[in-house]
Parts: structure tokens; sequence; C-alpha cells
């Protein structure tokens, strides 16, 4: 006698839109949190520092500050985007000088341990140095406030660099080296198939951390030199006691170094892709 097969049972699946909105709530959930308290601790001091303004007064200056960022009434009175793009300018200078200088510095000192033995009191002596404390040399040096900037960008900026590579050199396994040594390879082999695809990890920390002190020294830079910039706006603000424009000016330098930090970090992770 005959039976009808009974047909499998089928779990239920959730739908695929179900799951991304899973994923962009976990994702959000956590940034919203931390924004949430930001905000309630920054509306309680406020409440107590009256001189502080709050969240809500702040985000209209913002909202004024931000209506016309590329307006020039003068020299002294430029809207933000022009602020912002002559820090960035004076940043990208310092630190591609920093990189250029910094990188094969950095390969250098790992690479030769008498080279290593020079450099390593020197780098000890003069990284821990304020960038406030170069800033006056530059001026001595370039007779002018730009150049003193880049300057200052650029020689507190390649420490993190020379370090960091520097380091990566020397925790390459001495069995790479041993191989290449016996395969009679050249210096400049040496370095496009051992030592770059090794230290590019470590390179990328060196930048990262280097463009997080680039845009922290310009920010004190700009404010004893003067002109354009978002350091010179905020201390402008500052004589002009105009307190919601100094938050709004902390919270566009935050942003901005954020947003630089990001950059490098999805660059250097396309590079290790491409080189994996």
């Amino acid at each position: 006698m005959d039976t009808l097969a009974a047909p499998p049972a089928t779990r239920p699946s959730n739908p695929s839109w179900l799951n991304r909105a899973a994923g962009v709530f976990a994702a959000c959930a956590g940034p919203a949190a931390g924004g949430a308290m930001l905000v309630i601790a920054w509306q309680l001091i406020s409440l107590r520092i009256p001189e502080i303004p709050g969240p809500w007064p702040t985000l209209a200056s913002a909202i004024q500050v931000f209506e016309h960022p590329f307006h020039r009434t003068g020299p002294n009175d430029v809207g933000m985007g022009w602020n912002i793009l002559a820090s960035l300018g004076r940043v990208a200078m310092g630190f591609l000088l920093a990189a250029a200088v910094g990188i094969p510095t950095g390969f250098l000192i790992g690479r030769f341990k008498t080279l290593n033995a020079i450099c390593s009191p020197v780098i000890s002596l003069l990284r821990p140095v304020s960038p406030l404390a170069w800033l006056p040399l530059g001026l001595l040096l370039f007779r002018a406030a730009n150049p003193a900037a880049i300057w200052a960008i650029f020689i507190c900026s390649i420490w993190p660099i020379i370090i960091n590579t520097a380091d990566g050199v020397r925790r390459i396994p001495q069995d790479y080296l041993n191989v290449a040594r016996v395969l009679n390879l050249s210096e400049w082999k040496v370095f496009k198939s051992i030592l770059l695809p090794s230290v590019l990890p470590y390179l990328i920390t060196g930048t990262r951390l280097s463009i997080g002190t680039a845009w922290l020294v310009i920010v004190a830079a700009e404010m004893l030199t003067g002109g354009t910039g978002i350091g010179f706006w905020l201390w402008d603000e500052w004589n002009n006691m105009n307190v919601e424009h100094i938050l709004v000016a902390v919270f566009v330098i935050g942003v901005v170094g954020m947003l630089l930090d990001a950059a490098l970090l999805a660059l250097g992770r396309r590079y290790s892709h491409k080189e994996g």
C-alpha cells in the first residue's frame, strides 16, 4: 500500500532586508549612545557654568558659520571653508615632507644596526620637544609665518613615521633576510619583496599617528603665527570672547582629524589588500 511522503520541513528564513536593518542598527547603536551621553554631559555642564553655551545655541551658531563657508570680506574675515583649506594645505605640505624623509630614514635605521645606534639617541632627545618650542626656530630660519608652521609640522610629525617604520623592519624574521642573502638578491629586491610587504602595517600605523600629530601642531602653530587657518580663527574668536564659535572650532578640528585618520586607514587597507 503506497503512502504519500510528507514534504520536508522548511525552516523559515528572515528576509534579507531585516538582516541588513539589524546590522545597521548594531553599527549605529554604539556611536548614537556615545553622542547622546556627550550631549547630556555638555548640557549639564552648561547649566552649572552659564558662560559655556549649551548644545543647541552652539548648533545654531555652527549653522550660521557654515551658511557662507567661502565668503571673504577682508584679510582677517574669511569663511570657515577657507580656514579649513588653509590649515589642510599646511598640514599636507608638512606631512608629505615628513613622509618623504621619515620613511626611507626608518628603513635605513631598521636595516643597519650601526645607523640605529647613531640615530636612536638623537630621536629620543628631539621627539619629546613641544611644537611650540620648534616654532620660534622656524621663524628664525625662514623669516615667515607660513614656512615656520610647515617646519613645525614636519619636525613633529616625522618621529612616528621613523620609529614605526624602523620597528617594522627590525621585526622581520631573520630567516627571510638569510634566504635573500643566499639568493644574492640586490638591496632593491630585498626592499621590494621582503621589507615593504612586511613593514606595511607598521608604516600605516606610523602615518596615522603622524597625520594626527600634524593636525594637532597646525592648530597651535596658527594660534601664534596668525593669518588664515582654523587655529587662527579659534584664537581670534577667543579674543572676541565668542565662546560659541570656539566650541564650533573644537568640533570642526575633531571632525577633520577623524576624517583624515579614516582616509589614511582606508587607503592602508586598500593597499594592503593589493599587496596580498
